[in-house]
């Protein structure tokens, strides 16, 4: 019927008519490989359905192909606090370490029977996040920093592969996968971006990524990305009990899964699945870079729990890295944050595994001389884990006579100050501290990255050069720049006034209105995000949120660390006296100091806030375990009391809540009857789990 003519009852049932083709169009063109529709049918369906919608806009649905191109995102992306962490996965690389992994499920389960896994293809891409809402698509989102991603809902409706409303599925289901670029998409991009002019992409990955991250969604419609569904975030009523069955149920809501999944029941199939996909691996129409082992059995998963930042019951078996013969131009050394003398090996570049490598990481001085490396050397490169570049060996026999043996410096490239080696160190570390530029400027770098306090905007060369030329020497200076901007502005704490960043080269007023927006968000941070963002050397993001998860507010933290209280430290599971000599050391440090009392004037450090129940009858407490358990082990217990918003302490303090003894506990049981701490057999433990 002509268009014209319709009546909104006859245009409504036109638009589901036409909804419901074009997404059965999309499973058989991206699944089945099957089209049934040429490009012209579908195109004329897309168009019918937009002039229908011009007419009756009160009519568009949900799961119209019109909103598969959202409007142009105004600003920059919005910022999605994932209900359920997006976590990373562990990595092995050989069959030798999936077996260790294999009998550590098996240890933590105390089991000798086979498990089964699901075996899934690595794809080398960006991950996502779908939110439905009765069964209606209502936010995308990407991993972030597994914490808080990044608001992608316009762009990943875009992407013709997701649907846009499921049948049958629970009220709340949040879908997780990768998106990614097809080799074929990949080559067609480049070569059409060669032909303009435009940024040639090193990989499919990297094409992906800078795709899906557009702040316009019709370019992201236009680059032709792909995706596949693997795993599940929030969902309000799980109707799979396992893997496999998970998996069904996405192939009967449209996901695109990969076809090259497999379960496996015992290591041989496992080894077998692997060895199978190496060989097909370069066939394959999307780059993979390993294969993913995940305990099929949703129950045993559960019983597995999570790390601090990885699953028990996965891991993933990266390929063997991609090997390439190129030259050693030059050997240089950088100064990282800590100071530690890093050998860096310049390159010609050269294609490893779809990757222009240009760079290589020596490690040290000792790893230099183990390997014989000499500027001009001929070097075997390949990319560890397929991501670092790193040199496997020299190609003595291509070696020019004139060829000398590389020497170390022994002081610091950058400041010129002592570097030394301490006694059972691989690391030379220049003596120069706060004073050498090279680490100040490092500092400043993880001082403002993303697990940091995440401020866009100031880029490493940004602050490279606001370093050189005084504009930034501390954490403290980033706070004043909006004041220092114009000379009619005061500065708090008596820096030069009259910046005008806004005239510099590359800049605008837009870009500085987006630099400050960043910083004054950044004023209010997490107290674990705070810990990381002083760089103390061996303190990482998981270690940092322990220490904010056992102190709670940076006040007691910060107090403790002043009078030197090791004690407190070393009585978190997981902190050596390695590690609290480094923390204690650093709250020594006058300067340290002051630079922390003067950024407690500006921002707000939120105090640790764990995500549980609070009628948990452990939250809060303090438990230390000892002895041998009978029906959990030491690490599962652990893992329980976590997640039900207790500290685990390795040792017993006053301090110190309960204490859980199991066969032949020790001195530890001792210890807690002379302080007069509650004492739990383990199964008054496990009564107040349940």
């Amino acid at each position: 019927m002509d268009i014209k003519n319709l009546n909104k009852e006859q245009a409504a049932a036109e638009l589901k008519r036409i909804a419901e083709e074009m997404a059965k169009s999309d499973i058989a063109y991206y699944q089945n490989d099957s089209p049934y529709l040429t490009d012209a049918q579908y195109d004329e369906l897309k168009k019918r359905n937009e002039e229908i919608e011009k007419l009756f806009p009160e009519l568009i649905r949900p799961d119209s192909p019109s909103k598969r191109v959202g409007a142009p995102i105004k600003s920059e992306f919005k910022k999605v606090v994932h209900r359920f962490p997006m976590l990373s996965l562990a990595d092995v690389f050989s069959i030798e370490e999936v077996k260790d992994f294999i009998d550590s499920v098996k240890r933590f389960l105390k089991t000798d029977s086979e498990i089964a896994f699901m075996c899934e293809p690595k794809i080398d891409g960006l991950s996502f996040s779908a939110r439905y809402e009765n069964g209606i698509f209502v936010q995308g989102a990407t991993r972030g920093d597994g914490q808080v991603g990044e608001d992608i809902t316009e762009n990943l409706r875009t992407i013709r592969q997701l649907p846009l409303t499921i049948k049958n599925a629970p009220n709340i289901l949040e879908i997780r996968g990768e998106v990614y670029m097809s080799k074929e998409d990949f080559f067609a991009l480049n070569n059409l971006n060669q032909s303009l002019g435009k940024k040639i992409f090193a990989n499919p990955r990297n094409a992906a990524a800078g795709s899906l991250r557009q702040l316009d969604p019709e370019i992201t419609r236009n680059r032709h990305l792909s995706l596949f569904a693997y795993t599940w975030g929030e969902v309000s009523d799980r109707i799979w009990d396992s893997q496999a069955d998970f998996f069904n149920h996405l192939r009967n809501w449209g996901f695109p899964i990969n076809p090259n999944n497999r379960l496996c029941r015992s290591v041989n199939e496992i080894e077998q699945f692997y060895t199978n996909l190496m060989t097909i691996r370069s066939s394959l129409n999307y780059d993979i870079d390993g294969v993913v082992y995940k305990v099929n059995d949703i129950l045993l998963q559960q019983r597995l729990g999570f790390l601090t930042r990885t699953p028990r019951w996965a891991v993933a078996h990266k390929f063997p890295a991609e090997q390439a013969l190129t030259k050693i131009q030059n050997i240089r050394v950088q100064v990282g944050r800590t100071g530690a003398l890093t050998p860096v090996a310049d390159l010609e570049p050269i294609n490893v595994g779809g990757v222009m490598v240009a760079h290589a990481t020596l490690h040290n001085e000792d790893e230099i001389k183990r390997k014989d490396i000499r500027i001009g050397d001929t070097v075997i490169v390949q990319r560890a884990g397929d991501v670092i570049p790193q040199i496997v060996g020299v190609k003595l026999e291509y070696r020019p006579t004139s060829s000398v043996p590389f020497s170390f410096p022994t002081t610091c490239p950058e400041c010129g100050a002592h570097a030394i080696r301490e006694q059972d160190e691989a690391v030379r570390r220049c003596t120069g501290g706060l004073t050498c530029p090279a680490q100040a400027i490092e500092r400043l770098k993880h001082f403002v990255s993303r697990d940091a306090f995440n401020i866009d905007g100031l880029g490493d060369k940004i602050i490279e050069d606001f370093y050189n030329e005084k504009i930034i020497q501390n954490p403290v200076d980033i706070f004043t720049l909006e004041q220092r901007n114009h000379p009619h502005e005061i500065d708090l704490f008596n820096k030069t006034s009259g910046l005008e960043l806004e005239k510099r080269n590359g800049w605008g007023k837009k870009s500085v209105e987006n630099l400050f927006a960043s910083i004054n968000k950044s004023k209010k941070i997490p107290l674990a995000r705070f810990i990381y963002a002083l760089g103390i050397r061996q303190v990482g993001t998981a270690t940092s949120r322990l220490i904010a998860q056992n102190f709670g507010s940076w006040q007691h933290f910060e107090n403790d660390m002043i009078a030197a209280q090791t004690d407190k430290l070393l009585a978190i599971d997981g902190i050596g006296e390695s590690m609290a000599c480094d923390i204690i050391e650093f709250f020594k440090e006058d300067h340290n100091r002051r630079i922390i009392n003067q950024l407690k004037q500006i921002v707000t450090i939120e105090d640790f806030a764990e995500k549980i129940s609070n009628s948990s009858p452990l939250s809060g407490k303090t438990i230390v375990f000892t002895g041998t358990l009978e029906t959990l082990t030491r690490s599962e217990a652990k893992a329980k009391a976590l997640s039900l918003g207790a500290k685990v302490a390795g040792s017993v303090s006053k301090n110190t809540d309960f204490v859980v003894i199991g066969a032949d506990p020790g001195t530890k049981a001792k210890n807690a009857a002379q302080l007069g701490i509650a004492v739990l057999t383990e199964q008054q433990f496990l009564e107040m789990l349940s």
